[in-house]
């Protein structure tokens, strides 16, 4: 079989059609760590259409139907928004004609304000008459359960039977929904009324007999919480609830340095960007890691959470302490080809939905990735500059060690100084780099790249993380490792750029096949290879021109692969797309080797496109067409949003902008010849972090320069700043 039909047929079922989704529907999601939910504009949820509207928890949804109607009529639409805090969506809804009752139309003004928790939703729903004189309606709540893993929703089939839900009233304020999965684990919604209104409660519906006197209002609270096994969540009002999120709002903030500019949708982008990315933090073991993103991938991912870490360490480097330890604590230790797993390597990703704990899904803890392991080492060395936090680094030495071993030794397939993959788990990813859709690597004439394959990003992280690792072992007293880890870097890179570097294309190749044959198209993935430093210098100006070519620069963004090639759809995943996380990672390469013009043009049309999408929220990929007039980025249909490593990119574009490097080792803030565009007048910085002691700065942007005024920092520390 050839390579392009041997990847469709492995890899095509776990591609998300763009029919999972009614694309023309609007939407408000809610998230809270493991905890999701998807409503429509009503705050209604309904059992119909494409079936993803539901409330999520852990990889399963445990509601796909919550109406709400008034004498069995849906109210009307007034207006519904998510609050900046991101915390509650915030609905507003009158009455149609009620004639049986004599109530004029809009006159009832409904309220809804709902929220979810980890492994909870609350709703308080407030009735307000404004009408002259008393009225009387029911206002009922319906309400199901049908239990289905988060990839049966995406549209892979069951490979059994699924179990039948039952419902049980436990006594007149409150019930459950109950479900035994295939995998022996009960889950249950226990849906608990607090109000004194009259209500009955039968048949998966409870109905309220409200009576309303004018500009008196009444008020229904309830909860839903979720079980998973023996696991219990304590029983909370709403008003509890709703206290304290303000508080956990508050202690999340500290993780962040603050920003503030003199324009105020920027300001909006970044309060909202964070907001959302403290929402999709959610608790470990080892502190709170960052889930990849709402609805598809809310779980832990190795490589998103890296390069999440990344893009925040200047500001937050708490978020890449914890991803450290999660992800060392998640390493693989021995040889499981099932998995895709072998001793160093660092997890893909971790699902604890039916499906994985059947084994209909391969991945309850799942390893097929080529780039996490690397990227683990970069970040280690990346955080020990951050911060100086050598007792970190002695903590998990051991896994960067292992890591380093799994790249020599398992990453290195020919032992020709490159890393490749190749897939061993039967149902595994085929593709295993960060475009790991099955037709993400092609040669020039569309044909798919026959494994193992050798991409150049990964390359560059290799060499990355030999470099960093290099710097660790040396800080701890490992001077032959350190001389060692350094110089197998340099031979990496000079080996790298004579073979990978296409002076036709003006560009890296994507990648070398199992028999060396480049694949020779240009795509945004050798963009990476200037983040890690790996392009020599006289290459690096011609690839950062490349990038921003028409071919490849949409007006939105760079394109995941240019619009000559064969391959390239701007409609697809991976072909042709707009990854905003992509372009953060390459205006940051840029911005290292001095390209500032095109950093700060990569960093205007991601803003501008901010402005045209919802919330001002970056979803994980944007179509790639050209920029038209007066239109914003047109939409993937099934793009993830939030999604961390999209949120976390006005972060690192920042300080690409301000060339800002800060060295807790030699105590130094360097501002490398920064520049500010021009809708960014004033920026203020505070509550930088640096060892224990907080940084306050002003940078404002002149005629030809940048000025600084410097209000607060460390004694010990120098900030340097070159012009």
């Amino acid at each position: 079989m050839h390579a392009e039909e041997l990847a469709q047929s492995e890899e095509d079922i776990f591609h998300i059609s763009p029919e999972a989704v009614n694309a023309y529907e609007a939407v408000n999601i809610l998230n809270h760590s493991n905890t999701f939910a998807i409503f429509d504009r009503w705050g209604n949820i309904y059992p119909h259409g494409k079936m993803l509207h539901g409330i999520y928890h852990d990889g399963t949804r445990f509601l796909n139907k919550l109406i709400l109607t008034i004498n069995g009529q849906k109210p009307l639409l007034l207006s519904s928004t998510i609050k900046e805090d991101n915390d509650i969506l915030s609905v507003d809804l009158t009455n149609p004609v009620l004639e049986s009752c004599n109530v004029v139309d809009n006159t009832v003004h409904i309220s809804r304000n709902q929220f979810v928790r980890e492994g909870a939703y609350y709703e308080e729903i407030k009735c307000l008459h404004f009408g002259e004189k008393e009225s009387w309606f029911d206002l009922s709540l319906s309400f199901y359960g049908d239990f289905k893993d988060i990839f049966e929703i995406r549209g892979i089939k069951r490979q059994v039977e699924a179990n039948k839900v039952t419902y049980k009233c436990n006594n007149e304020k409150c019930c459950t929904l109950h479900y035994e999965g295939q995998d022996g684990i009960k889950r249950q919604s226990i849906i608990t009324f607090d109000t004194d209104i009259d209500f009955t409660l039968k048949n998966d519906r409870a109905k309220f007999a409200i009576k309303l006197t004018p500009n008196t209002p009444v008020t229904i609270c309830y909860s839903i919480r979720f079980i998973t096994g023996e696991h219990t969540h304590p029983v909370i009002s709403y008003f509890e609830a709703k206290a304290s999120i303000q508080t956990e709002l508050n202690n999340n903030r500290s993780f962040f340095a603050n920003i503030h500019t003199s324009n105020e949708q920027f300001n909006h982008w970044i309060n909202r960007s964070k907001v959302d990315l403290l929402s999709l933090l959610a608790w470990t073991d080892q502190g709170q890691y960052p889930y990849a993103g709402v609805p598809w991938y809310n779980t832990p991912f190795g490589r998103d959470g890296i390069i999440t870490a990344m893009e925040t360490l200047w500001l937050a480097p708490g978020i890449s302490k914890n991803v450290l330890l999660f992800l060392a604590s998640k390493q693989a230790t021995e040889l499981i080809p099932g998995k895709d797993a072998e001793p160093g390597k660092i997890l893909h990703e971790a699902r604890s939905g039916e499906m994985a704990n059947t084994g209909e899904i391969p991945f309850k803890q799942y390893y097929g990735t080529i780039d996490a392991t690397p990227l683990f080492i970069m970040l280690a060395g990346m955080y020990y500059e951050r911060t100086a936090d050598v007792e970190l680094i002695k903590k998990i030495w051991l896994n960067i060690k292992a890591a380093i071993y799994w790249i020599d030794e398992y990453g290195d397939l020919d032992k020709d100084g490159f890393v490749e993959y190749q897939h061993k788990a039967e149902n595994g990813l085929t593709n295993q780099g960060w475009k790991d859709s099955f037709d993400s690597i092609m040669y020039e004439d569309g044909l798919l790249a026959e494994p193992p394959i050798a991409l150049c990003e990964v390359l560059g992280y290799v060499y990355g993380a030999k470099k960093y690792a290099g710097m660790m072992a040396k800080a701890l007293g490992e001077e032959d490792f350190s001389i060692q880890l350094v110089d197998e870097a340099e031979k990496l890179k000079k080996l790298f750029n004579e073979r990978f570097w296409d002076d036709k294309l003006n560009c890296f190749v994507l990648a070398l096949d199992g028999k060396k044959r480049p694949c020779s198209v240009v795509s945004s993935n050798p963009g990476h290879c200037l983040f890690t430093k790996i392009a020599d210098e006289d290459k690096a100006k011609k690839l950062a021109d490349t990038l921003l070519s028409k071919e490849m620069f949409s007006g939105w963004g760079i394109r995941t692969l240019s619009a000559k090639e064969l391959k390239y759809n701007p409609m697809s995943y991976h072909n042709g797309s707009v990854w905003p996380h992509d372009n953060a990672l390459i205006a940051y390469g840029l911005s290292l080797y001095g390209f500032q013009e095109h950093v700060l043009r990569i960093m205007e049309v991601i803003f501008n496109a901010s402005l045209f999408i919802n919330l001002q929220r970056l979803p994980e990929l944007y179509c790639g067409f050209d920029r038209r007039s007066s239109e914003g980025p047109t939409a993937y249909p099934v793009a993830c949003s939030p999604q961390a490593w999209s949120v976390a990119v006005v972060f690192m574009l920042l300080q690409a902008c301000f060339k800002v490097e800060i060295n807790a080792i030699t105590k130094t803030i360097i501002f490398n010849k920064p520049q500010l565009p021009a809708y960014l007048e004033d920026i203020s910085i505070d509550n930088l972090m640096l060892n224990g002691t907080s940084c306050r700065l002003n940078i404002k942007r002149l005629q030809d320069d940048v000025g600084f005024n410097l209000l607060q920092k460390p004694q010990d520390w120098e900030v340097i700043i070159k012009k």
